[in-house]
């Protein structure tokens, strides 16, 4: 049996090697150091140029005349002769209406003219007969001149029944509906059956030949672009292909659904790969005075109602406050701030901080491309 020592034999340690042992025990653990966050980034730089794109739109292609053909007199529908697309010529028949009233009321005009004529005949013999006894004194002038009067009163009448018989053939020659011009049926309003009022719309044509792109401008652009000269015309199925344009109306008011003005840009009978309905792009241009930065609206970093760039020098990105002069597409010009040759973070601006240290992405530096002159599309 072991015997256990008292309370009194149980030799406490010092204080001393207390705090030694714990000075050892802390000096065996290192601290942990402390790494910088390196953010990877994509940037650009910045190069400049003396174009400036005030703005692009979006719009139409149309025809400049598009025509709204409809009946000149009312009716039934019996033949409908074209469908949407269909490519017509001038006289070519569209649409016949059902002609059967019609065909009887010049059948009685004619009928009319033909009682008018005979009575004419009969008027011009009778007063044949009378000059003779005129000029063998058998009756008198009196009575010669009532012939002649009723003559020029059958005459009236025959001149009268042709007018009307002429105007009931126009009548029935009206139920069919003939293209004035060399087009494109673009829309179809009526179908065979249906009773239409004289002067309703029921085809529309647009003209082959001239074509003109329809968009919509803001109305703090009007001005401005009102005195632009350089206008690019580009197709959305083909967009690196680009025409000049030319302004040919603008509207003097604004539509009231989208308070925009509409605008018609001409484009030249070369782009035959124009089609109606197509989507087009307008660019308007200018030379500037000076020369502006082009950077895409991912470079921008807001912050109390202040726009700004971040500049990366020497792997670390600094806050440039910036002033936008205008846009160009989808990218905006900058006027002040930033020069050229200066390298500009283009996406993760939002996880940035004055000061961090950044990796670019990529081994080479994405170039902004300079804009090509004016007057060419980029």
């Amino acid at each position: 049996m072991f015997a256990l020592k008292s309370p009194r034999q149980i030799t406490p340690l010092p204080l001393a090697s207390l705090l030694a042992t714990a000075f050892l025990l802390s000096a065996c653990s290192k601290p942990a150091e402390k790494t910088q966050d390196i953010r990877p980034v994509r940037a650009l730089v910045l190069e400049s140029n003396s174009v400036d794109v005030n703005a692009e739109f979006s719009g139409e292609v149309r025809a400049r005349v598009e025509s709204r053909l409809g009946f000149r007199v009312g009716g039934k529908i019996v033949a409908r002769k074209v469908d949407a697309g269909a490519v017509v010529k001038q006289g070519q028949v569209l649409m016949q209406l059902d002609a059967q009233d019609l065909q009887l009321a010049q059948a009685q005009a004619l009928a009319g003219l033909r009682g008018a004529e005979t009575s004419r005949d009969l008027s011009r013999a009778e007063l044949k007969r009378y000059q003779e006894l005129r000029e063998k004194n058998f009756v008198s002038q009196a009575v010669l001149d009532t012939k002649q009067s009723a003559f020029k009163a059958a005459q009236a009448g025959v001149d009268s029944a042709q007018a009307a018989y002429r105007g009931q053939s126009n009548q029935a020659a009206y139920t069919s509906l003939v293209s004035d011009i060399d087009g494109v049926v673009t829309a179809v309003d009526a179908e065979a059956g249906q009773v239409v009022a004289a002067g309703a719309p029921v085809v529309r044509i647009a003209k082959s030949g001239e074509k003109e792109v329809v968009i919509g401008i803001p109305e703090d652009k009007v001005e401005t672009l009102r005195h632009v000269s350089d206008v690019q015309v580009r197709l959305w199925a083909k967009p690196g292909q680009a025409v000049p344009g030319k302004i040919r109306e603008i509207a003097p008011m604004a539509d009231p659904a989208t308070r925009t003005y509409t605008v018609k840009v001409a484009i030249p009978d070369s782009m035959a790969q124009a089609r109606l309905g197509m989507t087009a792009m307008v660019q308007f241009a200018s030379k500037t005075a000076v020369p502006q930065l082009k950077v895409p609206l991912t470079a921008l970093f807001y912050e109390k109602a202040a726009t700004s760039v971040w500049v990366v020098e020497q792997g670390v990105v600094k806050l440039v406050p910036v002033t936008i002069g205008g846009a160009a597409g989808n990218d905006l010009l900058l006027t002040s701030g930033v020069k050229a040759g200066q390298t500009v973070v283009t996406a993760g601006v939002n996880l940035l901080k004055p000061g961090q240290k950044v990796k670019i992405l990529g081994d080479d530096l994405p170039t902004k491309a300079a804009a090509p002159a004016t007057g060419a599309m980029q």
